[in-house]
């Protein structure tokens, strides 16, 4: 017959007292099956974090790898952005010279168009357009094989449509051209000119013409760029507020905008751009001689 139940003595150390202590059988059934399950409870949860760690290690791997690789393919994308520059101001100079003797082609002047007959009405816009265009312009005519268009001739810093007026007082802080980017310390491409000037100060139209665009764009802040025909434009960046509206004309000059530090920049000043047929080009080439302020590069403005 199986006992029913174990029989353990307990000796003293001490007086050397004997004790019997009796235990159930179904209770040390019942520790070996508590010593099973927890023994397998220990390994299965050694065992599950381990593999967290392991997964843990190759996700930390991982997001490394990615962050190695957005950073790889940003510095990728700059170096891109900064090579189109350097292509676009190249091709610039190509424009500039068509546009100092006048050979370039003008698309955005009352003289563009087809060699088709117009009605009455639109003709007779046209020849008020192209009057009032010629008495503004007057030396801006030129004779061309295929007949009379309108271009550029060699006192064409004083025409209208020309971005020759500073438009702001201030030294250079900027100049066009490749230079060290001042927030990440590598070489960047700079398209255009940075004009020191206080918080608030008014910006000035440089020549004729219509406001294209006014908002937001990234770098540049609040911008304005304005559009001067034969595909001159003008572009004024890290302005505090505008002082005009898409649509409006505007007379070389007047008011458009403030001098600010939106967007991209390291304090206040105006970011000014020429754009010719979508080529950022050297402004000074337009600007009048003699910088308002001075001429002396003190630093980088963005």
């Amino acid at each position: 017959m199986k006992p029913k139940s174990f029989t353990f003595l307990l000796v003293s150390g001490d007086r050397g007292n004997l004790r019997k202590v009796r235990v159930p059988f179904y209770v040390v059934h019942l520790l070996a099956v508590f010593v099973v399950v927890g023994g397998i409870t220990v390994f299965a949860a050694v065992g599950s974090y381990g593999r967290m760690l392991w997964k843990a290690a190759s996700y930390n791997a991982l997001r490394r790898d990615q962050e190695q690789l957005k950073r790889q393919f940003q510095d990728l994308q700059a170096r891109v952005k900064d090579s189109d520059r350097k292509i676009s101001s190249l091709q610039s100079l190509a424009t500039d010279v068509a546009m100092s003797y006048g050979i370039l082609g003008a698309g955005r002047t009352p003289f563009f168009g087809t060699n088709n007959p117009p009605e009455s009405d639109a003709a007779y816009n046209q020849s008020v357009e192209q009057f009032h265009f010629l008495m503004r312009n007057a030396t801006a005519v030129a004779l061309s094989a295929e007949g009379m268009t309108i271009g550029p001739g060699r006192n064409w810093e004083d025409m209208q449509f020309t971005p020759s007026l500073w438009p702001v007082v201030g030294p250079l802080t900027g100049t066009f051209g490749e230079r060290l980017d001042p927030f990440s310390g590598e070489g960047a491409f700079h398209a255009g000119v940075d004009i020191s000037a206080p918080y608030g100060t008014e910006v000035r139209v440089a020549a004729d013409g219509i406001v294209e665009d006014v908002g937001t764009h990234t770098g540049l802040g609040r911008a304005i760029t304005v559009d001067h025909g034969f595909g001159i434009e003008t572009i004024y960046g890290h302005l505090s507020r505008y002082g005009t509206e898409p649509g409006k004309r505007v007379k070389r000059g007047e008011v458009i905008g403030f001098v600010g530090d939106s967007g991209r920049a390291t304090g206040p000043h105006l970011h000014f751009e020429v754009h010719v047929y979508g080529t950022p080009v050297n402004p000074l080439k337009f600007l009048r001689s003699g910088a308002p302020g001075g001429a002396s590069v003190t630093g980088s403005g963005d």
